[in-house]
């Protein structure tokens, strides 16, 4: 196999999961939407504290969105999470969707495992 093929390969591979990532996270969506609704999640709460509240689905949403469109998923993020409430999250969504190349790693889910089992580690 020579590398033209490889890089083909390799790219309709990569495609492949983004889309299949893409379309999890628009049906992820519809079930976060309701059970983001149903909590209360203070005005001021940090960053931490509003993963602690913050339902699995949500940041596994967050992250399939990142890795499914890169950098297109910046601006995308940052309203879903306006409108969920869930304005901490915001920031580190973003920063974390503008650095090239972290997009196959799942910080969010990270940071949400971290907290749960290191409470009050992060602000």
């Amino acid at each position: 196999m020579d590398l033209a093929e490889f890089l083909r390969n390799f790219g309709i591979t990569l495609l492949t999961l983004m889309g299949v990532s893409l379309i999890l996270a628009l049906l992820l969506l519809a079930i976060v939407w309701r059970q983001v609704k149903r909590i209360e999640i203070p005005p001021d709460a940090t960053f931490g504290e509003t993963l602690l509240l913050t339902p699995f689905l949500v940041v596994l949403m967050i992250d399939l969105l990142d890795f499914a469109l890169d950098f297109l998923a910046a601006p995308i993020a940052w309203i879903l999470l306006d409108r969920l409430g869930l304005k901490a999250l915001r920031g580190v969504s973003v920063v974390e969707t503008l650095i090239p190349l972290t997009q196959a790693i799942p910080t969010m889910t990270i940071a949400w495992i971290w907290v749960r089992l290191f409470p009050g580690t992060i602000q």
